[in-house]
């Protein structure tokens, strides 16, 4: 255990930093003061000086002494505390760095009445669409760490679940606790998607030199992952319109038509995806469009997707800091309640 000590402490030791150490050139302030400040001239004082026989306190020399250097004691344990304090004594050690890409990535999901349709399987069972992909959809987001993740949801309406946040854990709950029926029932591919464009917000990248915005480097650093199992029957705007305007944004589009027949090949039946249309948007904005009929197909298209999205590595570590002014400034404190004790008792 000794032999561990010596290195515990150097460790320590060189972890400690100070927030502002110039503070510290503040300690002899107090006796340049005195040194050159003139000396307080007699009669300067409205105090009434009464000898102690009078009032029956008197004390000796020694006494008055040793109460004078336990005053200064205390004033001089004040002014260096608070100098202390001031500086801001701290620890600083380096977290463990993490998967970064800079990456943002919008979910726009599909969250209409045909989602409740219960023919995917599920660890041996049949489930719903959603229930499926909220499993492979949640392990997908928390994959993500170090990138930029939001979740949109759109049925009649479309509403930002989960804001574009590095929390992919709180991204990941939003899109669990998806519930159909909460923004209508019918399809609006294109709200969605143009709502997942806005929140990526790529206007503004960063300033130039000359002060004007400069255009974005990397483009396909924005993505947006599209998943339905319908056909647009509901919004404002057309699919292959929003997706032309992705493609001008710089965002590719990930498109994933989701159940076991499609538009093309159904002859009026309902609860049918419409695989073209989500083709052509993915073509559009210059992604991928992908065709799932199956969870094990779901899996491969989300492992698929994040290859695509890949190219992460390690960022460099954050500095954690531990702040230790507290306690010098605890120490000033009672300093000061000390010394106006002593001071009281005059």
């Amino acid at each position: 255990m000794s032999g561990l000590l010596p290195a515990w402490l150097t460790a320590q030791l060189s972890a400690f930093d100070l927030a502002a150490p110039w503070i510290l050139f503040a300690l002899p302030l107090p006796l340049l003061a005195a040194r050159l400040l003139p000396a307080e001239t007699e009669g300067g004082s409205g105090a009434l000086l009464v000898p102690g026989t009078l009032v029956g306190t008197a004390r000796s020399g020694a006494d008055l002494a040793a109460r004078g250097r336990r005053r200064a004691a205390l004033v001089w344990t004040l002014w260096a505390a608070l100098v202390v304090a001031l500086s801001g004594p701290r620890l600083v050690m380096p977290a463990a760095a993490l998967p970064a890409s800079g990456r943002e990535i919008m979910i726009a999901m599909d969250l209409s009445g045909s989602m409740e349709r219960r023919d995917f399987t599920l660890d041996g069972e049949t489930v719903n669409r959603l229930t499926a992909v909220k499993r492979v959809g949640t392990d997908f987001i928390r994959r993500r760490a170090g990138d930029r993740i939001g979740l949109v949801i759109f049925a009649d309406q479309a509403y930002v679940a989960a804001a574009p946040s590095f929390d992919t854990a709180a991204v990941a709950r939003a899109l669990d606790e998806a519930t159909i029926g909460i923004s209508g029932r019918s399809t609006g591919i294109g709200d969605g998607l143009g709502l997942a464009l806005r929140r990526l917000d790529p206007k503004d990248p960063g300033p130039r030199a000359d002060g004007l915005a400069a255009p974005s480097a990397a483009p396909s650093a924005k993505a947006v992952i599209l998943l339905s199992d319908g056909a647009n029957n509901a919004g404002q705007t057309a699919p292959k319109d929003v997706a032309a305007l992705a493609k001008e944004l710089g965002i590719r589009v990930y498109t994933i038509a989701l159940g076991p027949r499609d538009m093309a090949d159904a002859d009026g039946e309902q609860d049918v995806v419409d695989t073209e249309t989500l083709r052509d948007m993915a073509q559009a904005s210059g992604g991928e469009a992908f065709r799932v009929r199956t969870t094990e197909d779901l899996v491969r298209v989300a492992d698929a997707i994040d290859r695509l999205e890949g190219g992460r590595a390690l960022a460099p570590p954050l500095p954690l800091r531990r702040d230790f002014w507290p306690w010098p400034a605890a120490l000033a404190l009672a300093a000061a309640a000390a010394l106006l004790a002593t001071r009281r008792g005059v």
